[in-house]
């Protein structure tokens, strides 16, 4: 067995604080991977990192560039808000160090693009932990429409509806002040969802996005999002934070997938295939969820480094998330000009245009 690959954390805090205890551990136990240094700007989270990775004093950096020099990874961990992830990808490739990173790539699309070219100039790998799409019940769906025992799937309808109206409410704060919150902050995962159950691209989308007035939001809470992607598959999605109820909150969806010879609804977290004639109530019939050890996060990470290992790549590559980062930018654009936005020319334009 090979020696494990080493790693630097940079973010211990916050959402690091999941990676450095539900994440990382399982990657040591499995032998694949073990940490060298951790990077973060408050010396409180390097405490804590200390101990759940096992650390010592030296291994406790406050800026990537360091890190990196003094610890030689062979790949590091990008958990810090989007608005930085370029600053920690330029250290990376700078070190020679392959990337596993939060999602999205970055906070604009211009920033994206800018990865995308410097790391595939690099020849380094790069993969982008889009955990929603990874989970149990999402995965569940998507392997059944691939399976082909419902036909070709023809469209889907997906809707994630929530009551977080009041300011503070959906988690944290900014979520209530930054433009376009609804967008950035839900629909990027599930969009990723979409993509997978589609099996293609996007090819041209249309956004309304709207913030009703109860709604305690800077941008807009509220979009209908139309998809069409590039092999004819349709999609719907409905996206609302300020609704009176919440039917269909995070990590609770529902995806309706319309197959010919099936109807696979996924309706929190419980999957079902409906069939039926022109009249008759359809005939409902329970899919039991996947099982298999580890899920998101977890499950990719592991994908990750036995992918550094020479294994096969992921399903999560930066050449595959940057179609993704395409059509949420795509569809903030539609939604603020109000017309239809062809995916790949708008790709192009910012990929061939980035320095």
């Amino acid at each position: 067995m090979s020696d494990p690959l080493r790693y630097v954390l940079v973010g211990v805090g916050g959402w690091g604080a999941h990676w450095r205890t539900e994440v990382l551990p399982r990657l040591r136990e499995l032998g694949l991977a073990c940490a060298v240094g951790a990077v973060d700007i408050h010396r409180e989270a390097l405490m804590l990192a200390k101990e759940s990775l096992g650390l010592d004093d030296a291994q406790l950096f406050t800026d990537p560039e360091t890190a990196l020099a003094q610890t030689r990874p062979d790949f590091v961990i990008i958990v810090v808000p989007p608005a930085h992830h370029e600053s920690v990808v330029d250290s990376a490739v700078r070190h020679g160090c392959h990337i596993l990173s939060e999602k999205p790539i970055a906070d604009t699309m211009e920033a994206c693009a800018r990865i995308y070219n410097k790391v595939r100039s690099a020849g380094l790998k790069m993969a982008v932990t889009m955990s929603h799409r990874f989970d149990q019940d999402k995965q569940t769906i998507e392997r059944a429409v691939k399976s082909g025992a419902y036909g070709p799937l023809n469209y889907v309808v997906h809707r994630f509806t929530h009551n977080c109206r009041a300011f503070g409410s959906w988690g944290a704060a900014f979520r209530h002040q930054i433009p376009d919150p609804l967008l950035v902050e839900g629909a990027v995962h599930h969009f990723d969802c979409l993509r997978a159950l589609a099996a293609s691209n996007a090819r041209r989308v249309y956004t309304v996005a709207w913030n009703p007035p109860w709604g305690e939001y800077a941008g807009d809470s509220t979009a209908l999002v139309t998809i069409e992607m590039e092999n004819g598959v349709r999609c719907f999605y409905e996206g609302a934070k300020a609704n009176a109820s919440t039917m269909n909150g995070w990590e609770n969806d529902y995806i309706r997938a319309e197959c010919r010879d099936g109807t696979l609804e996924l309706d929190a977290r419980a999957l079902r295939v409906l069939r039926g004639g022109p009249w008759e109530a359809p005939a409902s019939v329970s899919v039991p969820l996947a099982e298999q050890p580890a899920w998101k996060n977890a499950w990719l990470a592991e994908l990750y480094v036995r992918w550094l290992g020479g294994g096969p790549a992921p399903e999560n590559t930066l050449d595959d998330n940057i179609h993704c980062a395409a059509l949420l930018f795509a569809s903030i654009e539609s939604a603020h000009t109000g017309r239809p936005v062809d995916v790949a020319e708008f790709l192009g334009r910012y990929v061939d245009t980035a320095s």
